[in-house]
């Protein structure tokens, strides 16, 4: 993915969140690898967002699946998603928020992860923000 891709989807989702007036956001763009491409953190932000935000991501793209999916799999195996955060080192946040990237062709790219507002409204910001840059989100619902 390339950074401008990436900014854009930042600028996107903020630009998003502030006429739907949430609360300030912290978005976190991650490629395909898991290194992240993008971030920034409104003004207003609490403390720990940024973490947050990228977990959200991490934990979409180690498994694959977008963190709303996680917290399903969390409320129905909560054993299973504890083990896989221990594995990915904690980089994993079971809630929604978390949206997969995924290019025309349907190949994973890259995830979003946003955190601030509640998590339906971070990943109503990811999904813009994906939407915005030509590529097609998915949340996991």
């Amino acid at each position: 993915m390339k950074l401008e891709i990436a900014q854009k989807m930042v600028t996107a989702a903020l630009a998003a969140a502030r006429t739907r007036n949430l609360k300030p956001l912290a978005v976190a763009v991650l490629d395909a690898r898991g290194a992240l491409k993008a971030f920034a953190a409104e003004d207003g932000t609490s403390l720990k967002r940024a973490e947050i935000a990228t977990g959200k991501a991490a934990g979409a793209l180690a498994m694959g699946l977008g963190s709303r999916t996680l917290g399903t799999m969390a409320t129905d195996r909560p054993h299973f998603v504890a083990a896989v955060t221990h594995a990915v080192g904690g980089l994993l946040i079971p809630v929604a928020g978390g949206v997969l990237i995924r290019d025309g062709a349907g190949a994973l790219i890259g995830a979003v992860g946003i955190s601030g507002d509640t998590s339906d409204n971070d990943e109503a910001a990811a999904v813009a923000g994906i939407q915005a840059a030509g590529l097609k989100a998915d949340p996991g619902a």
